[in-house]
């Protein structure tokens, strides 16, 4: 991980407490929302973490035309054949980019629910399990509101953490003007993965045999309750396991 972690910074700079929130919410079997304005290197964040950890990397542009079935996936009649085939959609992989997931009707931005959630797709009443590993990174402008849909509770309740990407240090800044040369560029495009994805699905194992001590259950539940008791919070938080380590 430590190797992930200096080839990332190597490449995304004064993004380091970011890129640890991402690959932690990872490893737990989260997702995660970034939200930043334009140009902060969201997108290159999210690709080049998933060419180090191995596995198929897709990404949807959402806008506001997209329907449902073009996330997940649908049926559709093979004349040939003469029968009907289920084409699977996007989602079908193990590192998904939500791109501007804000500006795509609420409608469509459902059809991630079940995903984030179970695992799994239903297309037509026939049910699909995901690839393992599946992890989301949605991405949102909070800047430019018009044509935008703002995100439901069921949907935010689905990630692990929403990570505020801001500017760059002067120092990072200076790095990457600093960085824009053929080298860097052919460097950068020869990015291979440090992980398989079988070596991932057994860190993640390793995780999962983590001992949790009952005096740290009592004191994380304890504060799940207090927010929903408080008259000053509008909606508490849910109980979502969450693996600590």
């Amino acid at each position: 991980m430590e190797r992930v972690l200096t080839k990332m910074d190597s490449i995304i700079f004064s993004q380091q407490q970011n890129i640890r929130l991402m690959l932690a919410s990872f490893l737990a079997g989260g997702h995660v929302l970034l939200e930043g304005v334009p140009g902060l290197g969201k997108t290159k964040m999210v690709k080049t973490m998933a060419t180090l950890l191995g596995g198929q990397y897709k990404r949807i542009q959402f806008t506001p035309d997209m329907m449902p079935s073009d996330v997940t996936g649908n049926m559709i009649f093979n004349m040939k054949e003469n029968r009907f085939e289920t084409i699977k959609g996007p989602v079908f992989t193990n590192w998904l980019l939500a791109d501007e997931i804000n500006r795509t009707p609420p409608k469509t931005q459902a059809a991630l629910l079940e995903a984030m959630e179970e695992r799994q797709v239903t297309i037509h009443g026939e049910t699909y399990p995901l690839p393992d590993p599946f992890f989301v990174i949605a991405t949102q402008n909070p800047v430019e509101y018009e044509g935008t849909y703002r995100l439901p509770e069921a949907q935010l309740d689905r990630f692990f953490f929403k990570i505020i990407i801001d500017y760059p240090t002067l120092e990072g800044e200076k790095a990457i003007l600093s960085s824009y040369t053929p080298y860097y560029e052919k460097a950068e495009s020869k990015l291979e993965e440090i992980f398989s994805i079988d070596d991932l699905r057994s860190k993640r194992q390793e995780l999962e045999k983590v001992v949790v001590e009952d005096s740290i259950i009592d004191y994380i539940t304890s504060i799940i309750r207090r927010t929903r008791e408080s008259n000053r919070i509008q909606l508490g938080a849910s109980h979502v396991p969450v693996l600590l380590s």
